[in-house]
């Protein structure tokens, strides 16, 4: 497989109008224009970006034009894409508040500087400059059925559930994006294809361009639930090292060969040898663990530089990795249930629970770790309560003697009779 065939296989999963036709103009040598937008919804990407940021760090290593595209316009309305109710709107203030770490966070993956560094554009540079008339004749290259039709907003019309107008437009908006950058490919998740695909109606009718797209598998479980922000189970790529190892850990057992392929640069053929491994009945437990350590020392590498030795001595060994001692860290506290470098510091209180409570908040309360129930539904929806090892979905509490509650990164509760 050369440079091409990787780039248009890996972490690929349609790409329109053909795939011949895009390996034609890569094997001329053109170099493309080419984005993908991250609308900041929230102030964290996560591993479910990877995908996307990868495949466009593929394109950069080989000389394209690379643009990481904020929306923080697009981001205000909130894509609808499979949304069974409407979104909040945010201000353009809370839009860039959350993308101020964006750029940080990618450069986990993307070059931002150096030789071809990516661009970073942001969309409401050209959106807040629109007319009203401007927009009239945007919307007159797209049909109404062609939006409304969206199977989503019919579900939610059969609901008697709202459909806001605002809604209807976010296609047009972030297809006006392609035409505004004058790209030639746009990248996205699978569930972004009819957006990008108005992109590229526009691109036609606009500027007689013919736009490619390509999509990227989502990373779902077995039920064909995505990874992400909306359905609270996102894992945030700038987690510390033993954090984001910990919280891959409680990924499914079913997304552990399709994250090799998609989340991480693993060589395909130990990816077919890991397949083959679990198909033989090794534990899943095993292969989950190399591919946390593979994204976490992808994302945070070891730039520790071991000084050169000038005489006959051994030269020094390297420090542990990151991903070392997050692997450390999680069969010591997660798997040996090791909190003794926890209590030796005090950073573990140990707390009684009266019967009559059977909430995480009620426990967080009472053992003065919350203030509220606000702020414990807060924590349970950023993934940052753990009982014995498992992050907590619910306000629930099961109690049983001698559980360990981890809150955030090193604050523990040990419960007692």
């Amino acid at each position: 497989m050369d440079q091409i065939d990787f780039l248009l296989t890996r972490r690929v999963d349609k790409i329109y109008p053909s795939r011949e036709e895009l390996e034609k103009v890569l094997r001329s040598e053109k170099k493309l224009r080419l984005y993908q937008g991250f609308d900041p919804s929230s102030p964290m990407l996560h591993v479910g970006h990877l995908a996307g940021l990868k495949k466009l760090a593929d394109f950069q290593k080989l000389g394209h034009e690379v643009i990481f595209l904020i929306g923080d316009f697009t981001g205000m309305i909130g894509d609808p894409t499979g949304k069974k109710e409407g979104r909040k709107k945010l201000t353009h203030d809370e839009v860039l508040k959350n993308a101020t770490e964006y750029q940080k966070q990618a450069a986990k993956v993307l070059k931002f500087g150096g030789n071809n560094p990516v661009k970073i554009m942001f969309n409401y540079d050209w959106h807040s400059k629109l007319s009203f008339e401007d927009g009239l004749n945007i919307a007159s290259y797209i049909t109404a059925q062609n939006i409304w039709e969206r199977d989503m907003f019919q579900e939610r019309v059969k609901r008697g559930e709202e459909v806001w107008s605002h809604e209807l437009m976010y296609p047009l908006i972030q297809g006006y994006d392609s035409v505004a950058m004058d790209v030639d490919l746009e990248i996205g998740g699978s569930d972004q294809m009819f957006n990008m695909m108005i992109g590229r109606q526009l691109m036609k009718k606009m500027k007689n361009k013919n736009k490619f797209v390509l999509t990227t598998p989502l990373l779902v479980d077995k039920n064909g639930v995505k990874i992400g922000k909306t359905e609270g189970n996102a894992i945030a790529i700038s987690d510390a090292p033993a954090k984001l190892f910990a919280n891959l850990m409680t990924l499914p057992d079913e997304v552990i060969i399709p994250a090799f392929e998609l989340i991480t640069d693993e060589p395909q053929e130990n990816v077919d040898l890991y397949k083959k491994r679990i198909v033989n009945g090794e534990n899943p437990m095993n292969l989950k663990k190399i591919l946390a350590h593979r994204v976490v020392e992808e994302l945070n590498p070891n730039n520790a530089s071991v000084p050169q030795s000038y005489s006959f001595s051994p030269s020094p060994s390297p420090s542990p990795s990151p991903a070392d001692e997050a692997e450390e860290e999680f069969e010591r506290v997660v798997q040996e249930k090791d909190y003794s470098s926890f209590e030796a510091t005090g950073e573990i209180s140990i707390s009684k629970i009266p019967p009559e409570i059977t909430t995480c908040s009620g426990v967080l309360i009472n053992a003065n770790h919350a203030t509220s129930k606000n702020e414990v539904k807060r924590l349970i929806r950023q993934r940052a309560i753990e009982i014995d090892g498992e992050i907590l979905k619910a306000d629930k509490f099961i109690k049983k003697p001698n559980s360990i509650m981890k809150i955030g990164k090193k604050r523990f509760i040990k419960i007692t009779e």
